[in-house]
């Protein structure tokens, strides 16, 4: 299993404060959201291809970019008629935001050398949301975490793009699976037991007005980065205070 070659990668094996039952639960969450995500996976993958890119160019994008809302909106942009670099701009706007993911989970992560490097890959929404959500482990929850759902996320969502591209054309549209909501579904169920508290309410309803005004009338990627300020913002003057 995918949790296995986990326990290789130096700190992590060390991680013998973490309860068993707790480890357990981590990893379940956190390969139960890898498949969910990489499910849709298939939907990049068939969209790819009907976007004009072949089959290696497609599964290139998912090795090398593997970030999802980067690589939809690369591919919508070439599908819609746009030029390459458009197409890559919007798609580098809208990963901006793993920079801002990568600077929270540095101090606890930790990483050097080539786990550093790996590491890197891995900074996505998802991985990033299983480790914080485990905080109140300490740093060895996070890094357990982050490992067991950045790992599993790379390894179906690699996998299930390379099914879609080479069923493309039998799938249709890959929307009339529903596969577009099982994303948003998984973060809402992830993200729903961290809501406590009024402050919390008032950043998760702000946000949710902001994206929805900003969606008709903004490029791909600004209400992203847009719902992200508004996090930092909440998160700053909650530190001043």
């Amino acid at each position: 299993m995918i949790s296995d070659p986990i326990l290789a990668y130096g700190s992590i094996s060390a991680m013998t404060r973490l309860p068993d039952g707790e480890r357990r639960r981590i990893r379940r969450d956190g390969l139960s959201l890898a498949f969910t995500v990489g499910m849709y996976g298939t939907a990049f993958g068939a969209a790819s291809v009907a976007s004009g890119l072949n089959l290696w160019q497609t599964s290139a994008l998912s090795l090398l970019t593997f970030s999802g809302a980067s690589q939809f909106a690369l591919v919508g942009v070439l599908g819609g008629g746009g030029s390459a670099l458009s197409a890559i701009a919007t798609s580098v706007l809208l990963g901006s935001r793993n920079a801002l993911y990568g600077l929270r989970l540095a101090p606890s992560l930790k990483l050097s050398g080539a786990r550093k490097f790996l590491g890197a890959q891995l900074v996505i929404d998802e991985s990033t949301a299983v480790s914080i959500a485990q905080e109140h482990h300490g740093d060895e929850g996070m890094h357990f975490g982050f490992w067991v759902t950045g790992l599993g996320v790379y390894v179906f969502w690699n996998l299930f793009t390379l099914l879609g591209a080479l069923t493309a054309r039998a799938m249709g549209d890959p929307a009339t699976y529903g596969l577009d909501a099982a994303v948003p579904a998984a973060f809402i169920a992830l993200l729903w037991p961290r809501l406590k508290g009024s402050k919390a309410w008032l950043a998760a309803a702000t946000t949710i007005l902001l994206v929805l005004v900003l969606v008709p009338v903004v490029p791909a990627g600004i209400p992203v980065i847009a719902s992200a300020l508004i996090a930092l913002g909440f998160g700053w003057r909650e530190g001043r205070a």
